[in-house]
């Protein structure tokens, strides 16, 4: 679809939308807005509780939380005579009687003075109100801390219930179909993700997890890196004076993990500080590979058989220590560093059968051979940072200024030998040891500045400085069983990529709060230097445009419109011509001649929550990939590489493959039915690769899952979740398709201090079984594996502590700043 055109549908389809819903509105209405204080301190009250009764009621009709501003406003409101109630823990509740409403009218309450009561309570449970799933403007919050099928898991299993991702059998995550994606923690990019994305997030307890945000269509404030978009992991954090923390324990026949939370808050300043740890107990797969292929006169056909198993383990811990300092009452201090490890061990025995067969079926060879082959990585990443804001008396103008600093140390080891038991060969094999070095340092200066209501300006620049070097030792098997140094697969590289960027967003209100808005630009430019032989990389620059359209129908519902342009630019390992024969019938190399692949994605979505607590979402989505990065996967009957020849080869290298469009939809919806709560996300897409030289290859694929969660009296819970994922064609062969379900409850004691869950994940089937299948002009290729998943666990938590709910109390020297996070 031309891109012009598709502008143009997604324009009409928006306008008549909005005018539909614009004539059915139903008649003005008034408003209540205010502002909440602290009585002693002065400090806005955040997230208290507005409500609204109709007169002679006991029950309220409408209602609103504070925002970090202590300001309200609760819309929608028929013309008349209302009370209104707010509250928040640890203070009196504010009564203001005879409210009189008229339409189109804003009925300002001005400043209201929450009086702090003097209780100090103790073992206190905080129950939070926010919906599973919150659709903002410019992104979807899954809310993960009251998931219980996800209890005793790690990463992973969080996020295969988010709406919008899909995350397959070995843990790789595609957002709106796409796996380019940003991740970060907190905010703040990690090296920690770049040595293996799968392991990384296998290595986070989903204890540790508060939410994760999904950003389909990033503003220009992003990093433009990403054509899928950004995942944001936030991890737990408290918001409350006084001492507390929580312990968290899992056991299972799959997974075991613990972590340990302490907060500490007094006046103006808080800390905190966590440790956790898992390890994957090791389990078993069994693979089976079968590829024929023809010679060049395809009057030779050769078979290659592979049946094994493969045994995996995996572990790793995480720490951190964090702070908060309200140096004034405008400035703000917060640090953190953290320490994250995984590590992993996997061994395998395969069984190899090779027959070359003639013209006329007769054999002209049959190889029987054992290949062993065993690899272990470990990698440790420290990371660090500084976050200086400055609030200024102008209500939301602000300066923002962030470093941030990480440190990785990578090792790896492989060995692989085979033993032929027939053709007279002598026996082969390699060991390598590959240590390694990475860092990355972010720096970012970030400005607000509000010109009236309706508009606001947002400006700043960033610098991000990557380095890595990385070296390969290689032994190989000699005749007389002795391994020795091998020139030819021993290497060593420096890498470095610089990035500046600069951007510039404005956030509007336009025609009396009918639309609302962020449009921005984003330059980047990038520096790549690598010392691979004969190789040069060139230089780019990039301007990414963005913006988002909101309109609002009342409270209850909303319709948006997005653009974004993204880039994902290859990483070391797509650039790098060294070629890895660790299975000398599956070879990859990268490519130094790549280029950055441009994304363009377009979005349209609709929201509406209904006063029963029922939520339903859908968004549509139309992205346009040009110097689209592919992997082929090429066939050799020979393969010669630095003087050594290699039979029957699979290469697979990644290349730009013309263009790559999808078209899909998501859709959402969450409906409670008295104490049961059902949940459900369904995603469908369809993608096509146009490569020149080759027919165009097109492909649909859906997802659906279903979270069904019920409270029983007792404070007794139960949960259950499936979710399925479709094959899907791609540019040379099928994808599997994978599905799972899971089965949770969770029973609390101690006035819900201390809780006890009992999950089990597909536990009447001991595998998931996938095949995949590949393809090319003189050779296909269909593998199988057996992937264990079944597994049964219980998890413990205890939340303990002393907390004070009162503000802290400014003076001249240690004014208190806003809550924020530990």
């Amino acid at each position: 679809m031309n891109k012009t055109v598709l502008k143009i549908y997604f324009f009409i389809i928006y306008t008549v939308g909005i005018s539909a819903v614009a004539f059915g509105q139903s008649p003005a209405k008034g408003k209540i807005s205010g502002k909440i204080i602290d009585a002693e301190t002065k400090v806005p009250v955040d997230y208290a509780t507005i409500s609204i009764y109709k007169t002679g009621s006991t029950s309220p009709f409408n209602g609103i939380s504070s925002d970090e501003k202590g300001s309200f406003t609760v819309s929608n409101i028929p013309e008349g005579t209302y009370k209104v109630t707010i509250d928040f823990l640890g203070y009196q509740r504010q009564v203001i009687e005879k409210v009189t409403v008229v339409n189109n009218k804003n009925i300002a309450l001005g400043t209201i003075l929450l009086s702090p009561t003097q209780t100090t309570l103790k073992s206190v449970s905080i129950t939070a109100s926010a919906p599973i799933v919150e659709n903002k403007i410019d992104k979807m919050v899954y809310n993960a801390s009251n998931d219980l099928t996800a209890q005793g898991g790690v990463a992973i299993d969080v996020l295969k219930k988010v709406p919008q991702v899909s995350v397959d059998i070995d843990g790789n995550v595609e957002l709106q179909g796409n796996a380019n994606i940003r991740f970060l923690i907190n905010g703040k990019p990690s090296s920690i993700f770049g040595s293996s994305l799968v392991d990384a997030l296998q290595s986070i307890p989903a204890s540790q997890i508060k939410s994760i945000e999904v950003i389909t269509s990033p503003g220009a404030k992003y990093d433009a890196s990403g054509t899928g978009g950004i995942i944001n992991i936030i991890l737990k954090d408290s918001k409350v004076q006084g001492v507390n923390g929580s312990v968290n324990l899992s056991a299972g026949t799959r997974l075991e993990n613990g972590s340990v939370n302490l907060n500490v808050r007094k006046n103006n300043f808080g800390a905190g500080i966590f440790m956790s740890g898992n390890e994957q107990i090791n389990s078993t797969t069994y693979t089976s590979n079968n590829r024929q292929s023809y010679s060049n006169t395809r009057d030779t056909l050769t078979t290659l058989t592979q049946n094994g198993n493969g045994n995996l383990k995996r572990n790793g811990y995480q720490g951190g220590f964090n702070f908060q300092w309200d140096i004034t009452k405008h400035d703000n201090l917060t640090g953190s560093i953290g320490i994250n490890h995984f590590g992993n061990n996997n061994s395998s025995l395969t069984n190899q059968q090779q027959q070359m067969i003639g013209a006329t079926d007769n054999i002209l060879s049959n190889v029987l051979s054992l290949r062993n082959a065993e690899s272990r990585s470990n990698s440790q990443s420290t990371d660090w940072s500084l976050d200086y804001k400055k609030q200024f008396k102008k209500e939301n103008q602000e300066l923002e200024i962030l470093y941030t600093n990480s440190y990785g140390n990578n090792t790896s080891y492989v060995m692989q030998e085979q033993d032929y038991i027939t053709g007279g060969y002598q026996p082969s094999g390699s060991v390598s040891n590959n240590p390694g070095h990475d860092h990355e340092t972010d720096i970012s200066v970030d400005y607000t500045e509000p010109f009236g209501e309706n508009f606001t300006l947002e400006a700043g620049v960033k610098s991000v400085f990557e380095s890595l070097n990385n070296s390969v030792a290689t032994d190989t098997l000699q005749a007389n069983g002795d391994y020795v140094p091998n020139p030819n697969q021993t290497y060593g590289f420096n890498y470095s990529r610089k990035i500046y960027a600069g951007y510039l967003s404005g956030s509007f209100v336009l025609f009396n709060k009918f639309l609302e808005g962020k449009a921005g630009l984003r330059y980047e430019l990038t520096n790549t230097t690598a010392d691979f032989q004969g190789t040069s990389i060139p230089n780019y620059n990039i301007f990414a445009p963005s913006f988002v359209l909101l309109h609002k129908f009342g409270k209850s519902q909303s319709i948006k419109l997005a653009y974004s342009y993204r880039i994902e630019r290859p990483d070391y390992g797509d650039l790098n011509p060294f070629y890895n024969v660790s299975d000398p019938h599956n070879i990859s190399t990268g490519n130094p001649e790549l280029k950055p692949e441009i994304g363009h994605n377009y979005e349209l979505g609709y929201n509406k929550s209904f006063d029963s607590g029922s939520n339903i979402s859908a968004s549509a989505f139309y992205r346009y990939n040009t110097q689209d990065i592919q992997t082929l996967s090429t066939f050799y009957q020979t393969k010669t590489i630095d003087g050594t020849d290699y039979s029957n080869v699979t290469l697979t290298q990644r290349y730009n493959i013309g263009l790559q469009t999808a078209v899909g939809l998501n859709l959402f919806a969450s409906v409670p039915v008295g104490q049961l709560n059902l949940r459900s996300n369904i995603q469908l897409g369809e993608r096509t690769n146009t490569t020149p030289g080759f027919a165009s290859v097109t492909g649909f694929a859906y997802r659906a899952n279903l979270n069904a969660s019920y409270q029983f009296p007792n404070n007794l819970m139960a949960e259950v979740f499936g979710n399925y994922n479709s094959s899907q064609k791609n540019l040379q062969g099928t994808r599997p398709a994978f599905g799972f379900y899971n089965i949770a409850i969770r029973k609390q004691f101690m006035q819900k201090k201390f809780s006890v869950g009992i999950t089990a994940a597909n536990p009447f089937n001991q595998f998931v079984s996938q095949t995949t299948t590949t393809y090319g002009a003189n050779f296909s290729q269909a593998n199988l594996r057996q992937v264990p998943y079944r597994s049964f666990g219980i998890s413990l938590n205890y939340k303990f502590g002393k907390l004070e709910f009162k503000k802290d109390k400014e003076d001249n020297n240690q004014p208190p700043m806003p809550d924020q996070g530990n």
